[in-house]
């Protein structure tokens, strides 16, 4: 934590695509999560959109990131109504940039997944905050309540 978060790009909902620099001046939440219309990923997106105005409030932006295509994505944030973009990464790149990838038990088989984890960047592109093995019950409070302590 503290340092300088690599420039990076990718593929996202919307226009245009993400770029980490577009945003320096504004904290930069990315929270990944492992996969779309399933119920705690629908919960945390929900969660963080219900907040959205206050995190803007707080000259902060966020994004969901996963490994589903951006046709997923797109029909994921029109059917839940997300105010914000969700980024794709279906190569890992972001995933492996943050370290999110990990072995999960999963109907009693290792499979590879996201760990639902999230990151703040400051205004000057460092990382000051990260939650790791998330649980989605209050996290999003809980982002809002670090954000707003920035200030």
């Amino acid at each position: 934590m503290g340092c300088q978060v690599p420039t990076f790009s990718a593929s996202m909902t919307g226009a245009s695509g993400f770029s980490l620099d577009t945003y320096l001046g504004k904290k930069v939440i990315l929270y990944f999560y492992p996969k779309d219309n399933t119920p705690g990923c629908t919960t945390e997106s929900i969660a963080f959109r219900d907040i959205h105005s206050q995190l803007i409030a707080n000259n902060a932006v966020i994004f969901g990131i996963s490994r589903d295509s951006l046709r997923s994505h797109e029909g994921f944030k029109s059917k839940l109504e997300l105010p914000f973009e969700l980024i794709t990464d279906p190569d890992e790149t972001l995933c492996l940039m943050f370290n999110v990838m990990k072995m999960k038990n999963m109907y009693g088989k290792q499979v590879r997944g996201i760990e639902r984890s999230t990151f703040v960047i400051d205004e000057s592109g460092k990382l000051v905050k990260e939650w790791r093995g998330v649980k989605v019950a209050d996290h999003a409070q809980a982002v809002l309540d670090f954000v707003s302590s920035q200030t």
